[in-house]
């Protein structure tokens, strides 16, 4: 397999010297551990004090992370990514909200973001979290298997049908939608709900698609477990492969508790659990289909090289890389100048709202060795051959 992903003019093609130098300055930021715990520090302390620094946030790193403030905010960017063949899923990251108009607010923001998507060929997909949609403690309800209240009840029916109206529009409007990954202790009452989704409008091809976070060691069993429940129904899998986002997390919470870490032992395990469960999809691409959402370059030629062996196209409607936006530009743009279908995730919402999104992105990068220094590096290679 050719190594695409060392293509600096390609990767940042889009790329003002500006746009470049910001760049270099956020990761070099983002490669220590301290200036990112005192940044967020003093950033979250800024907000609450409402100090003015959302201009200065605007500038750096929301801009270089996300795609704007409102849905509209982000077409230029879509636009100008589509230009090189990489499309975009609006994702609008408002985190944390516990009140119906909230949820509320987030369900009606998901509908015009279908709404985006049926218009525009650059938009495949659209996303939410399930935490958007209801309060975490009502999943954490269900999952522990305590009984609800008459309120809660009729609370949780609330969610359910906020879930039933996004992938009912996404199903009259054939745009599919993407159900991010949240906790582990929420998560199997999600799994439980995005399954119905899928035995209701999944009948035809994949729709509503769910998220494995694959550095979860339990979730190629429940993988094999909902493939076989959807051949004996007969409904079609979408999914969204990840790593995973809340690793530190789950282990404290775990060690707190005292209970087993739901989180692979290494990350050589976790790389071994992800690339098993791309494989797998790939052997039963009949009935699935898979958004391989990944910064990692092996696990990306592993995918390519499982599509040639197999014979499936390039540009198969059923397979998606996805990046994030501000993030792995060498692996997103190479794929698509190769003929890959390729989607950035892009996010949006006020300053103030998307923090919690941007704080967690940084420290994720700081987190995962190797990440940052790789973008580094690129970086610097491209501005090598630019002043060459």
């Amino acid at each position: 397999m050719e190594k695409i992903f060392n293509n600096t003019e390609v990767a940042f093609s889009l790329k003002s010297d500006t746009e470049l130098e910001r760049a270099y300055f956020l990761f070099k930021l983002i490669e220590s551990q301290p200036l990112v715990r005192i940044g967020t520090a003093v950033t979250n302390f800024a907000l609450k004090a409402h100090l003015p620094v959302e201009g200065l946030i605007r500038s750096t790193v929301f801009d270089h992370f996300c795609g704007g403030v409102n849905e509209k905010d982000c077409l230029s960017v879509v636009d100008k990514m589509f230009t090189k063949g990489v499309s975009s899923v609006l994702d609008y990251s408002v985190e944390g909200k516990e009140e119906e108009d909230q949820f509320d607010a987030a369900l009606a923001m998901t509908l015009k973001t279908i709404e985006f998507a049926k218009e525009r060929l650059a938009i495949p997909f659209a996303v939410f979290k399930p935490t958007g949609l209801g309060r975490f403690a009502l999943y954490q309800k269900i999952g522990e298997g305590k009984s609800f209240t008459d309120e809660e009840k009729a609370e949780w029916n609330r969610v359910v049908a906020r879930f039933d109206t996004v992938c009912k529009m996404a199903y009259d409007k054939d745009v599919a939608v993407l159900i991010d990954g949240e906790e582990s202790w929420m998560q199997d009452a999600a799994d439980d709900l995005v399954m119905e989704m899928m035995r209701k409008y999944n009948k035809e091809k994949a729709i509503v698609f769910n998220t494995l976070q694959m550095y979860r060691w339990d979730r190629m069993e429940y993988l094999r477990k909902l493939n076989a429940i959807a051949k004996a129904e007969d409904f079609y899998i979408g999914m969204k492969l990840v790593r995973g986002a809340y690793m530190e997390k789950e282990n404290a919470r775990a060690e707190e508790k005292g209970y087993k870490s739901p989180i692979c032992p290494s990350k050589q395990a976790t790389d071994e659990n992800y690339d098993t469960a791309v494989t797998y999809m790939l052997d039963h691409i009949d009935h699935m289909a898979i958004f391989a959402g990944t910064h990692n370059e092996n696990s990306s030629y592993q995918l390519m090289e499982l599509m040639a062996e197999r014979n499936i196209a390039k540009n198969d409607s059923r397979i998606f890389f996805g990046q994030l936006y501000g993030m792995s530009d060498n692996i997103s743009y190479n794929l698509a100048a190769n003929g890959y279908n390729v989607a950035k995730y892009l996010p949006f919402g006020p300053v103030r709202d998307v923090m919690p999104y941007l704080i967690r992105r940084a420290e994720e990068n700081t987190s995962v060795a190797g990440q940052t220094s790789r973008e580094l590096d690129l970086i610097k290679k491209e501005r090598a051959r630019r002043k060459l």
